[in-house]
């Protein structure tokens, strides 16, 4: 595997508050490693720092020469009043084609909304135009926060194989931020749970069963969590 973003021993505090203590992460080509933890727990904060939008106070971050990050924000709020295309949202900072803006919006299944007015269509439809625009700067790294959110359960499972699909595709690495633990279980290499320092990490069944998982979500939680991905393994298989 080849590491295209390294984070080591990386503290954040701001002014009394320590959002990250000691923390370090490798994102390595071809895997998709999923950031999950309370509220609070500082994720927003180590997605910032991988992004390189905040300068490291105890640490060290070291980014692959001439990488290539795509960034799908939690959300993104746009005036209706706008008069705004999904085509012309798409080219906002760049110039594309329309067919490379067609080609883009088939891969993440939304080519209908091309000529829409964006303000007109769905949540799940806006995720996928979102990634779409992440998509467009060919990344090496493709950095998701919530890319669920506001999308009905048949759109989240669609959207995560969505996701597995571009990794398989393109080879990049994915990092991905969630809240929803029973789906990203079925959708991630490994798990990194986050509060201010890493409770716990590795491959999803085995997180499930730390005694720092268990105490930060609770016992029941976990228990729910093994039946659930059990079963979903039973269904896709």
């Amino acid at each position: 595997m080849q590491a295209l973003v390294e984070v080591q021993n990386v503290t954040i505090q701001f002014q009394q508050h320590i959002a990250l203590k000691n923390v370090s992460l490798t994102i390595e080509r071809g895997k998709i490693i999923t950031l999950i933890g309370p509220n609070g727990a500082g994720k927003s904060t180590l997605v910032r720092v991988v992004l390189g939008l905040i300068t490291v106070q105890t640490g060290h971050v070291s980014r692959q020469s001439g990488i290539r990050i795509g960034y799908m924000p939690q959300r993104f709020n746009i005036n209706p009043i706008l008069p705004l295309t999904v085509a012309r949202f798409l080219t906002l900072g760049n110039t594309q084609t329309t067919a490379v803006l067609q080609n883009m919006l088939e891969e993440v299944g939304a080519v209908h909304v091309l000529n829409r007015p964006i303000h007109n269509i769905s949540g799940g439809e806006m995720q996928r135009v979102l990634l779409a625009r992440a998509l467009l700067r060919n990344p090496d790294l493709l950095v998701l926060d919530e890319p669920i959110q506001g999308v009905d359960i048949t759109g989240q499972y669609e959207l995560y194989e969505l996701i597995a699909h571009i990794r398989k595709e393109r080879g990049c690495g994915i990092l991905m931020v969630s809240h929803d633990l029973h789906l990203v279980m079925s959708a991630t290499d490994d798990v990194i749970c986050l509060n201010q320092g890493i409770c716990c990490s590795g491959h999803p069944e085995t997180v499930t069963q730390h005694p720092a998982y268990i105490k930060l979500f609770g016992a029941r939680a976990a228990q729910d969590l093994a039946i659930y991905t059990h079963h979903h393994k039973k269904r896709i298989s």
